[in-house]
């Protein structure tokens, strides 16, 4: 019998866990429900932010998964990891925790909608925090796809740092571009914060020594990326024509508020994209 294809979802927004519905967040729920339900073995993660009720959302945490510390700029991060079940999709959501980072603080902003000042630390933290777990499942992704400009980082790690694993080795990377940015750039030692071995000065040229805003983070996910999905019908366009220069497979996005057609437009997409890496 023939082995299932496995796709890893790396969100950033997913309902129903935050108390704002948007596209975004509608897509990236339905997207596990309609590849699982076309055959596809899936796994989904997203951060734990503050504001999620564990309480009623049934989050519990995943002993065996939890327990390793994530370095940063050496501050050592424990790495918590909970699950909970969305009962009517029959899917898992695998949530990435850390006290400091996620558990005390809300989203990306404060209560008064100010932006976290180490939200660069918490997107390394993410992006590592995802891998490490993966390893942990020993589960190895077709198709990884990278939502939200908190995942951004997952791309130059897979490709850079953990490419000499076999559970990454063939994998897909996809990324997802939308309409949320953050607006206060990361400082401008972002990409000596983010090295862990395996990541050089070459890799991370284009970020190096200043700010990096929304735009220099998204473009350095592009050029790690293998294709690109444009998730909502406005996403920046300098990004965006950065990257159609690259010349990597694009799914434009078409106005529908059927959000089943946006699934299955991205399953043909993916299933074509596995069926030119067979070829």
């Amino acid at each position: 019998m023939k082995e299932p294809k496995r796709i890893l979802f790396i969100s950033q927004e997913i309902n129903p866990y935050l108390a704002e519905e948007t596209p975004i967040r509608q897509l990236n729920r339905q997207l596990p429900e309609y590849f699982q339900g076309h055959g596809f073995e899936t796994r989904t993660f997203m951060p734990k932010f503050g504001d999620i009720n564990e309480r009623r959302n049934q989050l519990h945490e995943v002993i065996r998964l939890s327990g390793m510390n994530l370095i940063i700029e050496d501050s050592d991060h424990p790495l918590l990891i909970k699950v909970a079940s969305i009962q009517t999709a029959r899917i898992q959501i695998y949530f990435i925790d850390n006290d400091d980072l996620f558990h005390r603080r809300k989203g990306v902003k404060d209560e008064h909608g100010v932006e976290y000042a180490d939200n660069d630390d918490r997107v390394i933290f993410y992006a590592r925090g995802v891998i490490e777990t993966v390893k942990k499942l020993r589960w190895t992704p077709d198709v990884i796809l990278c939502s939200g400009w908190m995942s951004a980082l997952a791309p130059l790690y897979l490709k850079k740092a953990f490419n000499d694993e076999p559970f990454f080795a063939k994998s897909k990377i996809v990324l997802m571009l939308d309409d949320n940015e953050y607006e206060k750039p990361f400082h401008s030692k972002f990409s000596e914060k983010l090295r862990i071995d395996g990541i050089t000065n070459t890799d991370v040229r284009s970020i190096i020594d200043f700010p990096v805003g929304y735009e220099e983070l998204m473009r350095l996910a592009v050029d790690y990326s293998d294709a690109i999905v444009y998730g909502t019908p406005k996403v920046n366009q300098r990004v965006a024509n950065y990257a159609e220069t690259k010349g990597k497979p694009i799914l434009a996005y078409e106005e529908t508020e059927d959000v089943v057609v946006a699934c299955k437009r991205q399953y043909d997409f993916y299933q074509t994209l596995l069926q030119q890496g067979n070829e």
